[in-house]
C-alpha cells in the first residue's frame, strides 16, 4: 500500500512539473537567429534554377543555362544596379540568361520566348545575336542601360541596349560595334589584343570599359558612348596593355589575364593574371581611359621574382580580384594555390602591398604563414558585400560558397563551423546546399540582402538569402 501511495506521489510530482514546464515555456527551446553575413538557400523551386535540358530535380526550370559562369570566367553572372534584374554568361548555350528579380524576396523568374534570354542564332527560343561564342563574362553600367559580355570562343565584347522594365537584350547593330571582335566574324567590327577574352568591367564614370584577354595577355580599352552604351576602342598604344602585342602599351606580369576590377574612385584597374601568378596594378586615365603601369615594383606583385614586379605569397593561378567598398583594400583568389589572399591599398597612388603573417593569405587546409581555409579547393568567383562585412568565395573544385569575415582593417577570417561554407552533403563541415557543382561565380543584390551564383556542372543558377 505505501509503495503505490510512493508511486502516485512520484507521477503527481513529475506531471506537476511538465506543467509547470509548458506554462513557463520551457519545453521548447527558441530557434536561434542566424548569424549576420551567413547565407541560407531560398527553398525549394526558389533557391535555384536548373537548364531545362538537365535533371531539375528539386530547382526550377530555365532556358539557355547551358554551362553557366564557365573554367575560365569568374563574372558570369550579374545583377542591374536598379536590382530588378539578372543576366548570366551561359557558354554552353551561346547565350546570356535574363531573369526578373523581386526585390524583395530575392526570387528570379525567367521571361517567355525572347524577353528571357539572347542566343547565338536565337536557340532556345531567344532573341537572335552575333558573336556570342561560349560566353564567360558580364557586365552591367552604372546607369543599367547596357550589358556587355565577352565570348571566349567568339574573341569578342558583345555590346546590348537593357530594357529598364522587362530586362530584355537588343544588340547594338553593326554601325554601332554591337561586336568587337580578335577574329573575322560577319557582322563584327575588329578589334585588338581580343583573344580568349576571359573579363569585362565597367568604368564606375561610364565613360569606359576594359576586357582581359586570357590567351592575348592583354586588357583592352575601350571608350563608351554614355547615350548609346557604343563601344569604340582606344587608338594607338592606348587601345591595350600587353607583354608582347604589337601596338599595345607594354606591361608586365600580365599573362592570362583572368580577374579585373576597377576601384570605386575609377583611379585604377586591377588584373589577376593565371599563368604570371600575379596581380597587377594598372592606372587609369580619367579623361582618355588609357591605362599605364609602373615598373618601379610598384605595378605587379607575384609569387616568384620578376623584374619590375614586388614579391608576393600564394598567388598561383591568380584568377578574381576585388576591391572593398570604402577602396582601401583588394582581394584575389588563386586557382592553384587554393587560397585568398589580402592586400592593402594606398587610396592615393592606388598600389597594393600584401597584407603581413596571417592577414595576408587564407588558404585550404593550411600553410605556413597563413590562416586556415575550408572548401576552398580551386577557388574562382569573388564578391564583397556592399557593407564591407563579409567576402564570398566560390570555390569550383569543392562546389563550395566560403563565407568569410571582414574586420575593420580589411582582413579576413572564414566564419566558424558548417556556417563557414555552403555545398553538396559530400562535403564535410558545411551547410547543405543544392546544385552547386562547378560554382564559379557569384554576385550580391545592390542591396546585398542577396548573393546568387552561377554552377557550371550543374547548369544552375542558385539564390541566398544574406542573413543581417
Amino acid at each position: 500500500m505505501g509503495s503505490s501511495r510512493s508511486r502516485a506521489f512520484a507521477v503527481s510530482v513529475v506531471l506537476l512539473a511538465a506543467l509547470l514546464g509548458l506554462a513557463s515555456g520551457a519545453v521548447a527551446a527558441p530557434k536561434q537567429k542566424p548569424r549576420p553575413g551567413t547565407l541560407t538557400q531560398l527553398a525549394g523551386k526558389r533557391g535555384c534554377l536548373v537548364d531545362r535540358a538537365a535533371k531539375a530535380g528539386s530547382c526550377a526550370e530555365a532556358r539557355a543555362l547551358d554551362g553557366p559562369g564557365p573554367f575560365m570566367g569568374s563574372r558570369a553572372i550579374a545583377a542591374s544596379p536598379d536590382g530588378k534584374h539578372v543576366y548570366v554568361a551561359s557558354s554552353g548555350s551561346n547565350a546570356i540568361a535574363i531573369f526578373g528579380r523581386d526585390r524583395q524576396t530575392g526570387v528570379l523568374t525567367q521571361a517567355k520566348k525572347t524577353k528571357g534570354c539572347i542566343a547565338a542564332k536565337g536557340a532556345d527560343g531567344c532573341a537572335v545575336a552575333i558573336g556570342l561564342d561560349e560566353p564567360n563574362s558580364v557586365a552591367i553600367s552604372p546607369n543599367g542601360r547596357n550589358v556587355y559580355a565577352t565570348s571566349r570562343a567568339g574573341n569578342s565584347i558583345t555590346s546590348f541596349v537593357r530594357n529598364p522594365n522587362t530586362g530584355a537584350l537588343r544588340q547594338l547593330p553593326p554601325p554601332l560595334a554591337g561586336c568587337i571582335s580578335g577574329a573575322p566574324i560577319p557582322g563584327c567590327a575588329a578589334g585588338t589584343a581580343l583573344l580568349a577574352p576571359d573579363v569585362v568591367v565597367v568604368s564606375p564614370d561610364g565613360n569606359n570599359v576594359y576586357v582581359g584577354s586570357f590567351f592575348g595577355n592583354a586588357v583592352a580599352a575601350f571608350a563608351r558612348n554614355p547615350s548609346t552604351g557604343a563601344l569604340t576602342q582606344l587608338a594607338g598604344s592606348a587601345a591595350c596593355i600587353a607583354e608582347e602585342t604589337s601596338g599595345c602599351a607594354k606591361g608586365i606580369a600580365l599573362k592570362s589575364v583572368e580577374g579585373l576590377a576597377i576601384s570605386g574612385d575609377g583611379a585604377n584597374v586591377y588584373a589577376a593574371t593565371a599563368l604570371s601568378n600575379a596581380v597587377v596594378t594598372l592606372t587609369r586615365n580619367p579623361t582618355t581611359g588609357a591605362l599605364a603601369q609602373a615598373s618601379d615594383g610598384s605595378g605587379c606583385i607575384v609569387e616568384s621574382a620578376l623584374s619590375g614586379c614586388t614579391l608576393g605569397r600564394e598567388l598561383s593561378g591568380a584568377n578574381a580580384v576585388a576591391v572593398g567598398p570604402e577602396g582601401q583594400g583588394a582581394y584575389v583568389t588563386s586557382l592553384f594555390a587554393n587560397s585568398v589572399t589580402s592586400f592593402a591599398r594606398n587610396t592615393s597612388s592606388g598600389v597594393l602591398s600584401q597584407k603581413e603573417g596571417t592577414a595576408g593569405c587564407l588558404i585550404f587546409l593550411r600553410s605556413a604563414g597563413c590562416s586556415f581555409g575550408r572548401a576552398l579547393v580551386a577557388p574562382e568567383g569573388l564578391a564583397l558585400s556592399p557593407d564591407g562585412r563579409n567576402v564570398y568565395v566560390a570555390a569550383f573544385e569543392t562546389g563550395a560558397i566560403a563565407v568569410l569575415n571582414r574586420g575593420k582593417a580589411g582582413a579576413v577570417a572564414q566564419k566558424p563551423g558548417a556556417a563557414g561554407c555552403l555545398a553538396a552533403a559530400s562535403v564535410n563541415g558545411c551547410t547543405r546546399a543544392r546544385a552547386l557543382k562547378g560554382v564559379s561565380s557569384i554576385a550580391l543584390s545592390p542591396d546585398g540582402r542577396y548573393l546568387y551564383s552561377t554552377s557550371f556542372e550543374s547548369d544552375a543558377v542558385d539564390v541566398f538569402r544574406r542573413n543581417r
